[in-house]
């Protein structure tokens, strides 16, 4: 016979909302920092002439700008307040991290717990300062040469003045950003900083599907290959749903305990393992690390075309780590695996865990508690995870070369796919969480007051 839970677990239906009003608080919470940042997209920086910069992204698109553009909701193009999105931040946080596990120091104050975790991420905010400081300023540069070589000139009035207003305006408009993600998380529904990726790319979504169907309209695509492209996202969308799901279950024991009728019983349970336990982070850092840097060399190298040696050599860069190319999709792998392992191994503590089973009695039938446990499941987490890196490898690098290599004006790639899935579950399944505790308290209202009546 099914249990309790198991019967509120298969009830659960979206058609509780109504009764839920903390929920519903926590979603229209979240829809409104999302609409928000959406109209944040919108304000260009001081100083920018918005028509004649939509003239010169139109005339240098393609390839990094093009990707990164998507990333931020289409920021990038209008060069708004937040066209850094949270890459600054997400980059700030990858060094911290790195630093917290290679510094004897920052790994003392990770241990210390919730203050521990509050010095760590101010000091995430201060390199996310840095970060946006640093870039905001070669952005700068580089677009008062923006459109040097066409005539045209995005910048009103170039100068210190125009520069240090940009920068300001950025790390104002970045850190605004990160803010805005930290409320979704504590006061909304889901991470707040990969809802705002999200929220990025899906405002995307119909000016990629735009320019497809332009482009099969006008004949440079052919109808069988859109098609193509459309099943194959589908596809990719079923085998992420089933990744993101699959798990392995390494079985516990527990030992045998008298009950009131005197029977010996032995408690059993699993310990899920997720074949991705780093989730979305890994492609996300990836991207951070990638598609900052080669922004902004991209503008620099607009900024420069012609004039220096130093210029030819940060536009063969460019090339080189163009979109679709052997050298960017193998940086982009290498990162994809490395952040995979190294994420995994910071959610997850082989040691910890087994001292935890240890200290309750529990036991991996066979191996013996302790030091063998911690090993034992070290090895298990590792052969997933290279299944996991396999996959994650698979899903952001293969969609993307092949529509690069297809010359596809479909920027909606693998690694997109993933974040809005991904992210999507993840939301979908905090949503289930927040029904089901609301169904659990109605239930433990009614026995409370059935059993006062009973008295």
């Amino acid at each position: 016979m099914a249990s309790r839970a198991d019967q509120l677990a298969s009830n659960i239906s979206f058609a509780k909302f109504s009764q839920a009003t903390e929920l519903k608080r926590r979603l229209w919470f979240t829809l409104g920092v999302l609409i928000v940042f959406r109209f944040l997209s919108f304000v260009p920086l001081p100083g920018i002439d918005p028509t004649v910069l939509a003239q010169l992204y139109s005339q240098t698109q393609g390839g990094v700008l093009d990707i990164f553009n998507t990333f931020s909701g289409g920021s990038l193009q209008r060069m708004s307040l937040i066209a850094l999105g949270v890459m600054p931040y997400i980059t700030a946080s990858i060094v911290i991290q790195l630093a917290a596990s290679l510094s004897p120091t920052l790994a003392a104050i990770k241990k210390e717990g919730e203050s521990g975790r509050k010095k760590l991420n101010q000091y995430t905010r201060y390199g996310t300062v840095g970060l946006t400081a640093v870039q905001g300023y070669f952005i700068a540069v580089g677009l008062e040469g923006y459109g040097a070589q066409s005539g045209l000139q995005a910048v009103v009035d170039p100068g210190m003045l125009f520069r240090v207003a940009a920068v300001v305006s950025l790390i104002g408009g970045t850190m605004f950003l990160m803010w805005l993600g930290e409320q979704i998380t504590s006061r909304g529904i889901g991470n707040g900083v990969s809802l705002i990726i999200m929220a990025g790319i899906v405002a995307q979504l119909p000016v990629t599907l735009t320019n497809l169907f332009q482009s099969g309209r006008e004949g440079s695509i052919s109808g069988l290959l859109i098609m193509g492209i459309i099943v194959m996202a589908l596809g990719l969308i079923a085998g992420i749903c089933f990744m993101e799901r699959a798990q392995r279950r390494v079985l516990i024991q527990y030992p045998k305990r008298q009950t009131r009728q005197g029977i010996m019983q032995a408690d059993r349970s699993h310990l899920p393992l997720k074949v991705n336990t780093a989730g979305v982070i890994p492609p996300i850092f990836a991207s951070s690390l990638l598609l900052m840097p080669l922004t902004v060399s991209q503008f620099a190298g607009q900024a420069t075309q012609g004039d220096s040696r130093w210029g030819d050599f940060i536009i063969e860069l460019n090339q080189l780590l163009a979109h679709g190319s052997p050298l960017y999709m193998a940086l982009y792998g290498f990162g994809i695996v490395f952040f995979c392992f190294f994420y995994t191994a910071v959610v997850f503590n082989p040691e910890e865990t087994a001292e935890n089973l240890k200290r309750n009695g529990g036991f991996i039938p066979g191996i013996r508690p302790g030091k063998n446990t911690e090993v034992y499941l070290d090895y298990v987490l590792t052969r997933i995870t290279v299944i996991g890196a396999a996959y994650l490898a698979f899903i952001c690098l293969v969609p993307e070369f092949l529509i690069a290599r297809a010359g596809i004006p479909f920027y909606l790639g693998g690694t997109s796919l993933l974040i809005v899935v991904n992210v999507t579950v993840d939301t979908v399944t905090q949503i289930q969480s927040h029904l089901l505790a609301h169904q659990y308290g109605d239930l433990i209202k009614k026995a409370k007051l059935k059993g006062g009546r009973l008295r």
